[in-house]
């Protein structure tokens, strides 16, 4: 867990440099040297130590599967130390499944961390990963990224908001913020005990009085859903600590797969919690704008959209006009199961996915624009998307607008 207390990225990181990966760095038949290429960059990003060794995370992250970490450790060195000549550095990184998986073409991410550690992160290249990262390091946008180094520590306009935070969480990196006592004392409500989701967003909501959802829906949304959040991650750190002090110990023998058992269900309650969170604060949008709808009600094949407006009996009245169905699907990520929608309202043509997700890549938003459908996402999110991307996605405020001129 990292606290920040000024919320900066640099907090975070001191540089990064990013590169397309070639043949002779990747683990080969023909090529086993473990070394990363192209010195000037990294001497800008390690320095002119003779010798160095950096502990390093690995990860390997893919649109269409879950990501892959390794621990292990990078080796920089100037093999002419004490010789007459210009220096000479090579870095080296240490086997492991990450490293062995790395294809030519890939981008690497090698960022310097605050404390001294390195994140090596490989993406495929034209992936919603790649898109990710070059926006969250403030990297140029370029089709093939050929090396480039930012000093990131002397950077203090890049903040870590929603979009950040998301993508930092992908990496394994939980952030957490200075603590505020009136948070802890409102969490007392609840003990040990996880609430509902449904109750949980309420409770949030309630938390933020003078947010006015009339006012603007997309700051109204992000408000919502990034209390929420805050408020959830502090309730999972009280209880994941009480049932970790309580141990795993039966008799003189050690719970192993109740341990992996517990890993495994706080790992699957945030996932299921963050959708339907956001399933939440949308009907409390759509309900406090007194917007007519209907949510999770079936259309046909046992198929049942997130929402239909204006509902269930309007979409099966042959006669109600096709033109004033509206069906939003609501994934709070999207990577590959954006495709489950196409299939949920067949009446509605062209359909809109509500999504949290950032820096989706623009391969995916070509073939959702030809599959007619339309991403709906927070206008704050917009930014981490390319220019081109942003002239075409929707935001909340004109979806609502949309369904209102519906009705």
């Amino acid at each position: 867990m990292t606290t920040v207390r000024r919320g900066l990225l640099s907090e975070l990181f001191d540089g990064v440099v990013a590169k397309t990966l070639t043949l002779v760095e990747t683990v080969t038949a023909k090529s086993n040297q473990h070394e990363f290429q192209g010195i000037k960059p990294f001497r800008q990003l390690f320095g002119e130590e003779d010798r160095r060794r950096i502990v390093t995370r690995f990860i390997a992250l893919s649109d269409d599967l879950e990501g892959r970490a390794e621990d292990g450790f990078m080796s920089w060195s100037n093999v002419r130390k004490g010789k007459p000549r210009a220096p000479e550095f090579h870095l080296y990184y240490s086997g492991n499944a990450v490293t062995e998986g790395m294809k030519a073409g890939d981008t690497l991410f090698l960022a310097m961390q605050r404390d001294g550690s390195a994140l090596v992160i490989v993406a495929p290249a034209g992936s919603t990963a790649q898109s990710q990262l070059i926006w969250l390091f403030g990297l140029s946008d370029q089709a093939t990224i050929d090396f480039e180094f930012r000093d990131i520590g002397r950077d203090e306009s890049q903040t870590l908001g929603y979009a950040a935070r998301y993508i930092l969480d992908e990496l394994g990196i939980e952030i957490e913020e200075a603590e505020d006592s009136r948070l802890d004392n409102l969490l007392e409500k609840f003990g040990l005990e996880f609430p509902t989701t449904r109750v949980f967003s309420e409770f949030a909501r309630a938390t933020l009085p003078h947010v006015d959802p009339r006012d603007d829906a997309d700051a109204v949304l992000m408000a919502w859903v990034e209390r929420e959040e805050l408020l959830f991650r502090r309730l999972e750190r009280r209880i994941v600590a009480a049932r970790l002090q309580a141990g795993f110990l039966t008799g003189e023998h050690v719970d192993v797969d109740g341990f992996m058992s517990f890993s495994l269900s706080v790992q699957n309650r945030r996932k299921s919690r963050a959708g339907q969170s956001l399933e939440n604060h949308l009907e409390a949008l759509f309900l406090a704008r007194k917007i007519q709808f209907q949510r999770g009600v079936e259309t046909e094949n046992r198929n049942k959209p997130d929402f239909l407006f204006p509902g269930q009996a309007a979409y099966r009245d042959p006669a109600f006009p096709t033109e004033n169905l509206t069906m939003l699907g609501s994934k709070s990520t999207v990577k590959d199961r954006w495709r489950q929608v196409l299939s949920e309202a067949q009446r509605i043509e062209n359909k809109h996915l509500l999504t949290l997700e950032p820096g989706i890549s623009e391969n995916q938003t070509d073939e959702m624009r030809t599959k007619g459908l339309q991403l709906v996402l927070p206008s704050k999110i917009h930014t981490s998307f390319r220019p081109a991307q942003r002239e075409w996605l929707c935001d909340v405020s004109s979806f609502i607008r949309l369904v209102e001129s519906r009705a």
